[in-house]
C-alpha cells in the first residue's frame, strides 16, 4: 500500500514536503495534484522509477515524458530556449502549459523523443508540485493518472471521482498526497516551440491565452 500525505493546497506543509522528497529520492513513484489532473511521477534522474512509471502508463520507451520545472530559469536548463519561446512561456508560466522544445544534455534519453531529441516542459501554478519541485532541486516526471482505464486493460476513457483513483492507485504507486480538492479532468495546452509560429497542439485549459500571445492552432 501506498504512504498517503493529505498537503494544503496553498500552504503546503514543509515536513511532509520533504519525507515526499526523500521518497522521490529512494526511487519512488508518486501520485499528486498539479494545476491540472492527478499525475504519475519521480525524480527525473531515477532510472528504474522512470521505468516503471513508464510500466504502469504501458509507454514504450521511445514515447517520450513531460516533466515539471519550478521556474524558466530552471526550464533553460533541460532545453533550448530561443528569444521568441523563452517571451511566450515567460507569459504562460506558472500555468497549464505543457511546452515542447528541443532538449538539452540533462535530459535523460529515457524521457526525450529519441529521433527527434525533443522533451515536454511544464512549470505547473501549484504550490504542492512547485515546493516538491524546489525540495528536491530537479525535475519530476509528470505524466497524467487520466484516464486510468489502460491500466486495467481498457480502452475507454473513465472519469472517476477521487476516492476511486486513489483506490485503484493504490498498490501501484508508493506515496499519495491528497490536495482535498476535487478532482479535475482537463488537461494541460501542448504547445510546440519546435516550429514557428508555436503551434498548439492540444487544446487543453488556457489554450487561448497561448493564442493570444501569438500561438497558432496546429
Amino acid at each position: 500500500m501506498a504512504t498517503f500525505y493529505s498537503i494544503h493546497p496553498e500552504t503546503p506543509q514543509r515536513r511532509d514536503i520533504e519525507a515526499v522528497r526523500d521518497a522521490l529520492r529512494q526511487g519512488a513513484v508518486i501520485l499528486y495534484p498539479t494545476d491540472t489532473v492527478y499525475a504519475i511521477g519521480c525524480d527525473l534522474n531515477e532510472k528504474s522509477a522512470v521505468q516503471k512509471v513508464r510500466q504502469l502508463k504501458q509507454l514504450a520507451n521511445d514515447k517520450p515524458l513531460t516533466f515539471l520545472c519550478d521556474s524558466l530559469s530552471n526550464v533553460a536548463d533541460y532545453a533550448q530556449v530561443n528569444d521568441p519561446a523563452y517571451k511566450l512561456i515567460r507569459r504562460l508560466i506558472p500555468g497549464p502549459y505543457t511546452f515542447l522544445l528541443p532538449a538539452s544534455r540533462q535530459v535523460p534519453r529515457l524521457v526525450m523523443n529519441p529521433k527527434r531529441k525533443t522533451t515536454g516542459i511544464r512549470v505547473p501554478d501549484s504550490p504542492i508540485a512547485i515546493e516538491l519541485l524546489k525540495a528536491l532541486g530537479n525535475p519530476i516526471i509528470s505524466t497524467s493518472a487520466l484516464p486510468v482505464a489502460t491500466l486495467h486493460g481498457g480502452s475507454e476513457p473513465e472519469y472517476l471521482i477521487k476516492a476511486e483513483l486513489f483506490d485503484r492507485m493504490d498498490a501501484l504507486v508508493d506515496v499519495i498526497i491528497d490536495n482535498g480538492q476535487d478532482l479535475q479532468h482537463q488537461m494541460s495546452s501542448i504547445v510546440d516551440l519546435t516550429v514557428t509560429p508555436p503551434l498548439v497542439r492540444r487544446q487543453g485549459l488556457g489554450w487561448e491565452a497561448a493564442i493570444a500571445w501569438g500561438a497558432e492552432v496546429s
